[in-house]
């Protein structure tokens, strides 16, 4: 049986009982976004036969096929791309960006270097062949003035005719920066497509979907990328991306994904259709039961004298919770205590290890079903100053408040 010990558990029950606003925004929200979700199932007349799987080339897979369209009126798109095929996010957002680019093009990322696995993919950190760069496409990037989007560098930056597409990503990655409103994300289209209307807009969507009542396409993107074992897969989608935008951009990343030609029209799905329309089902409540066990994580360690961010009163605009531990053996304490609280691999100890697209060490505690599911109750940390652990996902609010105060428990010798 789980013990807390009454000092953390009063500790927990101090932090749940301020959070009461908090909780009703986010439980708001999940409403609105149940019902867009659930208006797509209607609108598509979801039915039994849709979940039946295909194999081989995977022709007239209308399951698929009524998923995808589903994904693009409820992005606000003319069209989607939702793969199993998919093995990561990283690889949809190259696929989107090899879609939207060709050589001589420039690519723009506008808020400072993007998330570390995909500096390989550009071509700015040697990861081997088949970077963008390697395929004539040059690379910019806007850095960040203050911590903050710098628009009128954006502006200045976009302006080459030869820019043909600007990188967002919404979330923090392993910066300090503040993760981006649907909001800010509008107001920067505005201001690329003013420059460069002909610049392709692509939002790394990873984190993002579902906490607030719009998504970026909603306000000027022109695409956004995502992973199935994020939030729109709900804890249910075993593997997968998707892409949805405009159908050009689209088409163009289904072609890379298969081959010119073929593009979205294979793909088997062996039968795990339901899954990606259950999760998708489940995902706004599962993204509102995130959110909720990261603003219970930062109230908790604000008490306990830590610095948060976002802070436990802020309005949230992805599922990650930045904690500065201060140091390595703290760090390792509280990612040792998460996955204490895991419902697999409970009995293990994370270690820091030299994962894939990485320029450091980095632990990693994470005891999901679906391996690297960072929907399910995680926390990761390149180990190097300043010693920030990044928390995210919780299947239930209750099973993340646990794992949060084992987290705690451990931190404090308890």
């Amino acid at each position: 049986m789980i013990q807390i010990s009454p000092k953390v558990q009063a500790l927990g029950d101090q932090a749940q009982g301020e959070l009461a606003e908090q909780f009703a925004r986010i439980d708001t929200i999940a409403r609105e976004n149940t019902r867009r979700v659930l208006s797509a199932f209607q609108d598509c007349r979801v039915a039994d036969g849709d979940f039946a799987g295909t194999t081989g080339y995977g022709y007239d897979d209308t399951g698929r096929e009524k998923l995808e369209t589903m994904y693009a009126q409820i992005f606000g798109t003319e069209a989607a791309l939702v793969r199993q095929q998919f093995v990561n996010g990283t690889h949809a957002i190259t696929c989107a960006l090899f879609g939207a680019l060709k050589a001589g093009d420039v690519l723009v990322s506008a808020v400072g270097a993007p998330y570390d696995t995909l500096m390989g993919v550009i071509g700015a950190v040697d990861k081997g062949h088949g970077s963008l760069k390697d395929y004539g496409i040059q690379y910019r990037q806007v850095e960040l003035l203050d911590n903050e989007p710098d628009l009128d560098g954006l502006e200045q930056a976009v302006s080459d005719p030869k820019v043909k597409a600007v990188l967002i990503q919404r979330s923090r990655g392993y910066s300090t920066r503040s993760s981006l409103s649907v909001a800010e994300i509008g107001e920067m289209c505005r201001r690329i497509k003013s420059v460069n209307p002909n610049a392709a807009i692509l939002v790394d969507n990873c984190y993002g979907e579902f906490v607030e009542t719009q998504e970026p396409t909603h306000v000027g993107a022109d695409l956004v990328v995502g992973s199935l074992i994020k939030n729109p897969g709900g804890g249910l989608a075993p593997t997968g991306g998707y892409i949805a935008g405009r159908r050009d951009l689209v088409e163009g990343a289904a072609m890379r994904l298969s081959a010119p030609g073929i593009g979205g029209e294979c793909g088997s799905t062996l039968g795990q259709n339901r899954l990606l329309y259950q999760g998708l089902f489940l995902a706004p409540h599962t993204v509102a039961q995130a959110v909720k066990t990261a603003v219970f994580a930062a109230r908790v360690m604000e008490l306990l004298g830590y610095e948060t961010q976002p802070a436990s009163q802020e309005i949230r605009h992805d599922i990650i919770q930045m904690i500065h531990m201060r140091g390595p053996e703290a760090l390792q304490k509280f990612c040792k205590g998460i996955q204490m609280g895991a419902p697999v691999d409970s009995y293990v100890t994370p270690e820091p290890w030299d994962m894939p697209g990485y320029d450091c060490k980095v632990i990693m505690a994470a005891g999901a079903f679906i391996q690297g599911a960072s929907i399910e109750l995680s926390a990761d940390a390149p180990m190097r100053e300043p010693y920030t652990v990044y928390l995210q996902g919780g299947l239930t609010y209750e099973s993340g408040r646990l794992g949060v105060l084992l987290a705690v428990q451990e931190l404090l010798g308890e």
